[in-house]
């Protein structure tokens, strides 16, 4: 059940009450029966669950490759054939 928050025009008092969303809007004040009016207040919004940023709902193969990702599959390739890199020598396991 939420909870909404008076205040009065009247006396300036501010209240909160807990209603359902059907009930229908206090109109009285509880200290000066004047009239009251919902104050709306910033509400924050948090998103739980999957499927709120762009990398959740795509397939991976449908993703850009990240930064750097090029030099890190060339330098795989090397390894695999017993280049040298820049790191320094690679030996193949073929000796």
């Amino acid at each position: 059940m939420p909870v909404y928050e008076y205040q009065c025009d009247t006396c300036g008092l501010r209240f909160e009450r807990r209603q359902h969303m059907s009930d229908e809007p206090l109109k009285d004040c509880p200290e000066c029966d004047g009239h009251v009016h919902r104050v709306i207040q910033p509400v924050g919004v948090i998103f739980k669950g999957s499927g709120f940023y762009i990398t959740d709902n795509r397939h991976k193969s449908t993703l850009p490759p990240p930064n750097g990702a090029k030099e890190h599959e060339s330098k795989k390739a090397d390894k695999a054939k017993g280049k040298t890199s820049a790191e320094g020598t690679v030996s193949s396991s073929a000796d």
